[in-house]
């Protein structure tokens, strides 16, 4: 540690995410942690094509600025930083420092499953810096198999011997390294969260042109909206929210009361138009990728936001639409549910793939304006607990307890859910 008694802090991720660009900068602000960040990789500050959504994407906020940062140079580039690639150079030279003293008190990688990770994992322990995970695994995504099992266990009973503290998103991730790394290794709950001030003041500013939305949906006034806003993929299930929107209707050919509002774009947005059309209702919008400053517009729009995601590790747009105090619908397998969602409060948890419960979901939630009303109240008051403070005071923690020199003057983490502290 430096003389100024700040905790250095170098951060390893594979590139900079829209998601993450918020939380860095306020870590940054803590006045005795000097952040660093070190990326592999400046593919996403200019337009690429993402996978997931089957479309050229270029983030409309932020990247960078407000927080120092590093790009790594590729292993085999001659030197040029931010190209990708699977593994990058100089970090060991950056974290070991000079005089023999490490360049950094601590090291925090997000994952640990590629080879840049592992690498950032090596140089950190040969350069005698403790070393501190986050990842957003959970024990749904387990595999099968004796042998796959076995494998597994020998890699972590691996890594458990070169991480010093694990910062766990959520309950479902806690449980994931408690299975692997045991009960009594150290791990802080650091909630995967989103930017809450940001979305909270851009919903109440769409609240404005709400109407002109609807206007530019060709939505009638006054009718209910269910949105759906993620990649077009086959884990995202969006084709059973479909089955179960169609059926809503009271009758052969005649469209629900609420509109189906479906935001993003994917491999599976040709099916889901088809799935869409054969139900012969006008009453269905497919409105393609929108950026992170749009989707603020449609979460105002709606009265409740459905993600029937099967495998999902989190769900981040979740944390974002309850920011609009709207009601939430979400599968049991998607990763925020324990944490964020409890039946019958903010919304509610249907089996993932059962279409008939999505459908009993989706009429208790639009039973009753009011009742709808009061669950996205809900939600917002819950989310706001779940938010980047939360994540700086489990940061500092973890950093008091791999370093021994942060003082903690912070107030206590808020508890999980009740079912995870049965668990724990």
């Amino acid at each position: 540690m430096r003389t100024d008694g700040r905790v250095r802090l170098a951060y390893l991720v594979s590139h900079p995410i829209q998601y993450q660009a918020p939380l860095l900068r306020r870590i940054a602000r803590e006045p005795d942690i000097d952040l660093t960040v070190f990326y592999g990789s400046d593919f996403s500050l200019r337009g690429y094509q993402d996978k997931g959504f089957g479309v050229q994407v270029s983030w409309d906020i932020p990247l960078l600025g407000g927080y120092k940062h590093e790009f790594l140079p590729a292993l085999r580039d001659n030197g040029t930083a931010g190209v990708f690639s699977p593994i990058s150079r100089g970090l060991l030279s950056r974290l070991a420092g000079a005089d023999g003293r490490p360049g950094f008190d601590a090291l925090w990688v997000h994952g640990y499953s590629t080879v840049n990770q592992m690498h950032g994992i090596l140089a950190a322990k040969a350069a005698g810096i403790p070393v501190l995970v986050r990842s957003d695994s959970t024990l749904k995504d387990r595999p099968r198999g004796r042998a796959k099992l076995y494998a597994k266990r020998l890699f972590f009973a691996g890594l458990r011997q070169l991480v010093d503290g694990v910062l766990a998103g959520g309950t479902l991730n806690r449980e994931y390294w408690q299975h692997y790394f045991g009960f009594d290794y150290p791990i802080f709950l650091m909630p995967y969260s989103v930017d809450n001030e940001f979305f909270q003041a851009r919903c109440r500013e769409a609240a404005t042109g709400r109407e002109a939305l609807r206007g530019e949906l060709q939505l009638a006034p006054g009718r209910p909206v269910i949105l759906f806003a993620s990649k077009l993929q086959t884990r995202k299930h969006c084709d059973d929210l479909i089955a179960a929107y169609a059926m809503l209707s009271t009758s052969a050919g005649k469209s629900p009361d609420p509109y189906l509002v479906i935001v993003g774009d994917g491999e599976e947005r040709a099916a889901l138009e088809r799935q869409a059309a054969a139900t012969g209702f006008d009453s269905i919008r497919f409105c393609g990728f929108r950026n992170q400053t749009e989707l603020p517009r449609f979460f105002d729009l709606c009265s409740v936001f459905v993600l029937p995601s099967r495998h999902e590790p989190w769900g981040l747009i979740v944390n974002e639409a309850m920011n609009a105090a709207r009601a939430v619908i979400v599968s049991d397998d998607t990763g925020c549910q324990p944490d964020l969602v409890t039946d019958g409060v903010e919304g509610c948890v249907f089996p993932v793939g059962d279409t008939a419960a999505l459908v009993s979901a989706l009429s208790r939630v639009l039973a009753d304006p009011s009742a709808t009303a009061a669950m996205g109240q809900r939600a917002l008051d819950r989310i706001r607990r779940w938010d980047f403070e939360a994540d700086v005071r489990a940061l500092r923690r973890a950093l008091a307890h791999v370093t021994r020199k942060l003082s903690l003057e912070q107030e206590e983490m808020p508890r999980v859910s009740a079912a995870a502290e049965g668990r724990s």
